[in-house]
């Protein structure tokens, strides 16, 4: 999948994640599973920070796919700084865009990926319009 930061985009949260020892597989660099741990992770603090939220008690985002294209091998030691960005924002749902690059080697991603993310009401398993205050958010 070819990576393009969409031209309507937002850069909603910037954050450093350490790469850990048992990040790393046999063949020494960061395991393809972890890229997608590092893009939850800043997903994750993101949404827990903006929103106050602190669990999934009723409703909130669920990710309906995701992809990730590895560039350059991450290895320990180091810190990936994580960018995410949020654009085409509908009544249930937005996509979001991370970047992965070292900490010791500014503007060189290493990774690139994505997700569309959904509203959802967790009892019901189906999604609904995102609430105003969250939209602002995005916006």
């Amino acid at each position: 999948m070819r990576f393009e930061l969409p031209e309507q985009k937002k850069l909603v949260h910037d954050m450093v994640v350490p790469i850990r020892w048992g990040d790393m597989d046999a063949m020494g660099h960061v395991n393809n599973t972890i890229y997608f741990r590092y893009f939850e992770v800043v997903r994750l603090d993101w949404f827990f920070s903006k929103t106050g939220m602190s669990g999934l008690a009723g409703e909130g985002v669920i990710i309906v796919n995701a992809f990730c294209n590895f560039i350059r091998q991450l290895e320990f030691p180091g810190d990936v700084r994580a960018r995410l960005y949020v654009s085409d924002i509908g009544r249930s749902s937005f996509d979001t865009w991370l970047t992965l690059e070292r900490t010791d080697e500014p503007g060189v991603v290493y990774a690139n990926g994505g997700a569309t993310t959904v509203w959802t009401d967790y009892a019901a398993k189906k999604s609904k319009p995102m609430p105003d205050w969250f939209r602002a958010l995005l916006t």
